[in-house]
């Protein structure tokens, strides 16, 4: 992980932290909204879910062109979304001010409405409606010489349901990292083992947020384990290596765009009318995941303008079989994209009710993530949105869908975006 941004000795530091067993690509990210409430309030939430949409696809291909150039990575933006929104509720001036530029918002009360519907409504868990298992939990540990603001402690219980717990950093520091981790491992059923690594809690931390995000769904249509073979899969550098590949003869919904395609593989759906989409953005050309990946992550909008509706026949079609796990620092990569303050030492005022809330920063930014897919369907973690249409090009023959060279792809709540 990457140092603080100030010595140890003279600040205590807020350490951030945020994992999620997530679903993203051999490069990726995720979204999921649901759409069970009033017009109103769904139209509040579309807003809500563009705006983040943006800042998840700037974040996600500054990782992704970054962070992670040659290997595989799996990435939660909507995880760093909730765990800054709960920063900035603890925040104030120009700290705050910054906070909310970043994340597309006008006003703390905005943010707060927009994760408390994420929390009631996005991830409720869908396995008793015969969709998707799904889990969403916030925690907080916080010093035991530290009382919480009351509107803080309100907040964090209210709006982010986070469990808090008093634990003693000052001396029992390693303790602390492995009740934490212990945490993770529980939330994540077992698929995140370590999100904290040694040595990353000390005597000066005073806070940490978690957040875990879980998704386990089930293909609509799932693939015939028979018809799995090894093939190719070409490296952007050039090599290339045997992986495991589903096929299917049946029609699949994709769609052709220029220079890439995109193929939604649906969830099975429940009975609260949510319904899950994987998508998986293929460039044409085999180095041209950089290329897409700037485009995506570039033009508003973009995400949702690019979406396949309707069934087509294939030839061939094949997608490989993986299992990825990844995990980074994220505070130099928030720093890269302009937000700086809050790994200063002011403007997190509003945490704790004691002076030393004058000099709390961020330490770090932990992320880990998971993802499997496989016959049967996904097991991971999700996060981000996305929105509207676009025109494409309309296949005239049975198209081709072969993932054997690097992709992007996500997963989406269809009916809110």
């Amino acid at each position: 992980f990457f140092p603080r941004v100030f010595h140890p000795q003279i600040f205590p530091s807020l350490h951030i932290l945020y994992f999620t067993t997530t679903l993203a690509r051999l490069y990726c990210f995720d979204s999921s909204q649901f759409c069970n409430i009033t017009i109103h309030n769904t139209m509040d939430l579309r807003q809500s879910v563009s705006n983040q949409t943006d800042v998840s696809l700037g974040i996600a291909k500054h990782v992704l062109l970054k962070e992670a150039k040659d290997s595989n990575l799996v990435f939660s933006p909507l995880s760093i979304h909730v765990v800054l929104s709960l920063i900035a509720s603890g925040s104030k001036g120009p700290t705050l001010d910054q906070l909310l530029s970043f994340l597309k918002s006008k006003t703390n009360d905005d943010l707060n409405t927009f994760s408390s519907e994420l929390v009631a409504l996005v991830f409720a868990d869908g396995t008793l409606s015969g969709g998707p298992k799904l889990s969403f939990a916030n925690g907080v540990w916080i010093d035991q010489s530290l009382p919480f603001k009351p509107s803080f402690k309100h907040i964090v219980d209210t709006v982010y349901k986070a469990a808090s717990n008093h634990v003693d950093f000052q001396t029992k520091a390693v303790e602390v990292i492995n009740e934490v981790n212990l945490w993770a491992e529980r939330e994540t059923n077992g698929l995140v083992k370590e999100v904290l690594p040694s040595g990353s809690v000390d005597s000066t931390s005073r806070l940490i947020f978690a957040n875990a995000l879980y998704f386990k769904g089930a293909w609509n249509e799932k693939f015939d384990a028979s018809a799995t073979k090894d093939h190719d899969f070409h490296l952007l550098n050039g090599s290339s290596v045997q992986v495991p590949f589903m096929a299917s003869k049946k029609k699949q919904v994709i769609k052709a765009f220029d220079n890439f395609k995109v193929l939604g593989l649906p969830y099975k759906q429940g009975e609260d009318r949510r319904q899950f989409s994987m998508y998986f953005f293929l460039p044409d050309a085999k180095n041209g995941l950089p290329a897409l990946v700037e485009k995506v992550g570039s033009e508003s909008g973009f995400l949702d303008r690019h979406l396949p509706f309707e069934q087509v026949e294939v030839g061939d079609f094949r997608i490989p079989r993986f299992k990825i796990s990844f995990g980074f620092e994220a505070s130099k990569v928030l720093k890269e994209l302009g937000l700086v303050l809050p790994f200063s030492k002011e403007g997190l005022t509003e945490m704790v009710d004691s002076p030393v809330g004058q000099n709390l920063y961020v330490s770090s930014i932990f992320h880990k993530s998971f993802i499997e897919v496989n016959e049967e369907g996904t097991e991971a973690a999700a996060a981000s949105a996305g929105v509207i249409k676009l025109r494409g090009l309309l296949p005239t023959d049975k198209i081709d869908f072969v993932a054997d060279h690097p992709f992007l792809f996500l997963i989406r709540e269809d009916m809110t975006g």
